[in-house]
């Protein structure tokens, strides 16, 4: 199991950050494009909710598109959420985003707990491919929301 722990500071206040962060239309556009990412739901205008299904297309290797589908699973407005893969390219993918208000802005941490398929024969891929994948990811998403928010 890999843990990514990330930490941005945006300059605007909570409640625009749980607006932007915690409506799935906004991944999109904080995610590379070389990741094939498309929102397959059709009902996720409106309020988070635990429960909540969000489904994907994603194509993070060698382009062939997967399914992904994540549940919401906790949801502390305007604090944080915390999404689960349920089916998808992860053995493990458990996503928690985090809010607090700081001095000038709000301070965002995305902790990610993850893990390759295949078990075992997975680790070597783990280490090297899929680890240095999903920090870009995040690396991506950083520079994109210092772009939108500013800093």
């Amino acid at each position: 199991m890999e843990v990514l722990i990330t930490k941005q500071f945006l300059p605007i206040g909570l409640e625009e950050a749980w607006e932007f962060f915690s409506n799935p239309g906004n991944l999109k556009e904080i995610t590379p494009d070389s990741m094939g990412f498309d929102i397959t739901s059709d009902y996720i205008d409106g309020e988070m909710y635990p429960g909540m299904i969000i489904t994907y297309k994603v194509s993070p290797f060698l382009n062939i598109p997967l399914d992904w589908m994540t549940e919401i699973t906790h949801v502390k407005k305007p604090y944080f959420f915390i999404d689960n893969q349920k089916i998808g390219p992860f053995t493990v993918w458990h996503h928690q985003h985090h809010f607090s208000e700081t001095e000038g802005g709000v301070q965002m941490k995305d902790i990610v707990h993850y893990a390759a398929p295949l078990g075992v024969l997975g680790l070597p891929v783990e280490k090297t491919i899929i680890k240095k994948r999903v920090k870009n990811i995040f690396d991506y998403r950083y520079k994109i929301l210092e772009e939108y928010f500013g800093n």
